[in-house]
């Protein structure tokens, strides 16, 4: 097993400090990470509204 790079693991240790939903994808090839994808979420509150009563239709 080789070491990782010190780059690689500050880059990864931030991506995860700075991540609140998603997730990282680090791609290993012949033992070496090769590529690192973030997809994060963002989520946003929905402003409760007053339910207005229906009219009846008819």
């Amino acid at each position: 097993m080789q070491t990782v790079d010190e780059l690689k693991l500050n880059y990864i240790v931030s991506a995860l400090k700075n991540l609140e939903y998603g997730s990282l994808i680090i791609t290993v090839h012949e033992g070496q990470i090769t590529q690192i994808d973030k997809t994060e979420k963002k989520r946003f509150s929905l402003a409760k509204t007053a339910k207005l009563p229906r009219a009846n239709s008819k």
